[in-house]
């Protein structure tokens, strides 16, 4: 590490507990105070316990920590055909709308238990969302362990995995997995020119918006097949 860096890591408010305070405790979602001077708050949106705040985490814990979830380019292999990203429909509440998503979903205490957890909770979450089995001869791979969603709003944070899979039939693929308040409206199957529309206009074939995370998964999709 360079000497630089050791001085910016040297200026930065070192959070303890006694300085963290909750202003909101719900099933999915808290609120934190954090007081980083004397007089002076910013607010962390998070799905974490308090003991768990990424914030309150010292380098090593930091650097090793799991994320809260994974999304998945599922990259669906059909006979004779050339791979095509599965994306769904997916409602997210605070929007308002369906939204173009890739397969994602939180990790569970269960999945942690594992050797390898993020590869889990994926194959987990592509059963549950598009009902799709991944097979011995399949392919999961981790594209990046954890990469946090919107830091200065939360600590949030997403695994992203790639899930390479060979399907029969997209009879196979179906949306009768949802799981809580989860609720969905159909798949969209992405060749290579579709995949280029949506990442270069940023809006679905309806004219909406998607997720920084669905611009993401086209991304690498796009780089990697096409």
């Amino acid at each position: 590490m360079s000497d630089k860096n050791k001085d910016i890591r040297g200026r930065r408010p070192q959070y303890t507990k006694d300085n963290v305070e909750t202003l909101c405790d719900a099933k999915y979602v808290r609120l934190y105070d954090l007081q980083y001077s004397e007089g002076k708050h910013y607010c962390d949106a998070s799905r974490r316990t308090k003991d768990e705040l990424v914030a309150l985490k010292s380098d090593s814990e930091f650097q090793s920590m799991l994320p809260d979830a994974v999304t998945i380019a599922v990259v669906v292999i059909l006979p004779g055909e050339e791979p095509k990203l599965l994306l769904n429909y997916e409602y997210r509440y605070p929007i308002g709308q369906y939204l173009l998503s890739p397969i994602a979903g939180l990790i569970d205490p269960e999945d942690r238990d594992g050797d390898e957890p993020l590869v889990t909770a994926a194959v987990r979450e592509i059963a549950e969302e598009c009902g799709l089995t991944v097979k011995p001869t399949d392919k999961v791979t981790v594209l990046n362990p954890c990469a946090l969603s919107s830091p200065g709003m939360t600590d949030e944070s997403n695994a992203f995995l790639c899930a390479e899979i060979s399907v029969e039939d997209m009879a196979e693929v179906r949306q009768d997995g949802a799981v809580g308040t989860e609720l969905f409206a159909g798949f969209e199957l992405c060749d290579i020119p579709e995949a280029e529309r949506l990442f270069s206009t940023g809006r679905d074939r309806y004219g909406n918006f998607f997720s920084l995370a669905t611009w993401a998964v086209l991304g690498y999709f796009l780089s990697t097949y096409r």
